[in-house]
């Protein structure tokens, strides 16, 4: 059995405009990887198995798919290491269905090509192609559109898992940013990101990128209080992350933040 890291990512940036016609959103996102990892691997089988983890979906949907796009049925067995808090904004299970594709189609007898294979994965979810890529890159159109980005990577990232916030689902999420028509001045909002990321030159800059459309958290405000300068919610939430120069700050505010949920340390990759 082959194995790859997958790691989570946050969203520096996260501008939301309106539905599209495919129902999706328009968005303008900055992702980043961070150290933080699950671990998949994969190994030919009769048919399709996923152990280690019984509240998958999208690796045995990514891997359906691949199967179908080969012109067979699915004959993996899938091994999952979760580390990754589930349903946090983090990515986790776009990350671990990424992975999942690459290891099964280098199995293949004619591997789908690099293009392909990042087609496949846009039709699972919107962050999978991002895993299939290195590096730091903005997100356009549905997500999926992507553009490579050299951001500086000389910081460290504090993530707080709150214990009194309840997960609602990421379209649920959409739903409540239409109701309150959030995706007025979304043009603008898009301009002003993409200048400030035009500005970017070192570590600090980042915290001029405009703050998540779609959620807010009390704990950004208490993040930039032990230090951060960037806080703000990952995704869809709930997770909150703040940005730190020094590792030791990052760890102090990680110890002082334990009393509001799960904390941690991590660093972009």
């Amino acid at each position: 059995m082959r194995h790859l890291t997958a790691p989570a990512k946050i969203n520096l940036a996260l501008v939301v405009g309106p539905p599209r016609a495919d129902g999706k959103h328009e968005v303008a996102t900055v992702l980043q990887r961070i150290s933080l990892v699950d671990r998949v691997g994969v190994s030919a089988g009769e048919r399709l198995t996923v152990s280690g983890f019984a509240d998958d979906t999208i690796v045995t949907q990514a891997l359906t798919v691949l199967a179908a796009a080969a012109g067979g049925e699915p004959g993996w067995n899938v091994q999952i290491e979760k580390s990754i808090p589930v349903a946090a904004g983090l990515g986790g299970g776009s990350s671990d269905a990424a992975s999942a594709l690459r290891l099964a189609n280098d199995l293949l007898p004619e591997p789908l090509s690099p293009p392909e294979l990042a087609a496949l994965a846009a039709t699972v979810g919107a962050d999978v192609p991002f895993f299939l890529g290195r590096g730091p890159q903005l997100g356009t159109g549905d997500g999926t559109v992507l553009t490579p980005l050299v951001l500086p990577a000389d910081y460290h990232v504090v993530l707080v898992i709150p214990a009194d916030t309840v997960k609602t689902s990421t379209r649920d999420v959409y739903h409540a940013f239409d109701l309150r028509d959030g995706a007025a001045g979304f043009a603008t909002r898009r301009e002003a990101l993409l200048d400030a990321l035009a500005a970017v030159r070192s570590a600090p800059d980042l915290g001029g990128l405009p703050l998540n459309d779609l959620a807010t958290s009390h704990l950004s405000a208490r993040l930039r209080a032990l230090g951060a300068f960037r806080a703000d919610v990952s995704g869809a939430g709930p997770c909150v992350y703040g940005l730190f120069r020094e590792q030791r700050e990052a760890a102090a505010a990680a110890q002082a933040l334990l009393p509001e949920g799960r904390a941690l340390v991590a660093t972009p990759v």
